[in-house]
Parts: structure tokens; C-alpha cells; sequence
């Protein structure tokens, strides 16, 4: 589980770059939700695992939180369409 956490942490942060060019900014929008269950799949992760285990599960808690993060800031300086 904690590898499925960091690979949708992976594939949530190169959606983030690809929405950084100028007008597929509307890909944020997407991109937040699937961050946001990435990060709730990653909680789960660390809760369910040995602590010897759990860096899989932090990476990908990680990734989902700064893709997360840089979204919510994108939309907010670009209005949501940019």
C-alpha cells in the first residue's frame, strides 16, 4: 500500500508540473482531488505498517501534501482557468 501511495504521489506531482504551463492551469482542478485521496491513501498506509516500513507510505504522504499545497497556491494566484 505504501508503494501505491508513492507512485499516485509520483504521477500527482508530474500532473502538477504539466499544470504549470501557461493555460492548462484548469488541470489543477483535477489534480487536487487526486492529490488529496493520494494523501488519505498514503495515511492509511503509515497507519497500517511497521514503523520499520513506513517510508513508502511517508514519501508518498509527501509528494500528495507538496503537490496538494502547490495546487491550492496555482489556483489561487491564476483564478482557477490559468
Amino acid at each position: 500500500m505504501g508503494l501505491l501511495s508513492m507512485l499516485w504521489g509520483l504521477v500527482s506531482m508530474i500532473w502538477m508540473v504539466i499544470a504549470f504551463i501557461p493555460l492548462l492551469g484548469w488541470g489543477n482542478w483535477f489534480m487536487i482531488p487526486f492529490a488529496g485521496l493520494g494523501a488519505i491513501l498514503a495515511g492509511i498506509a503509515f497507519a497500517m505498517t511497521a514503523p520499520a516500513n513506513r517510508g513508502r507510505a511517508k514519501a508518498g504522504l509527501i509528494l500528495n501534501g507538496i503537490a496538494l499545497v502547490v495546487g491550492v497556491i496555482r489556483l489561487q494566484m491564476g483564478g482557477g482557468i490559468i
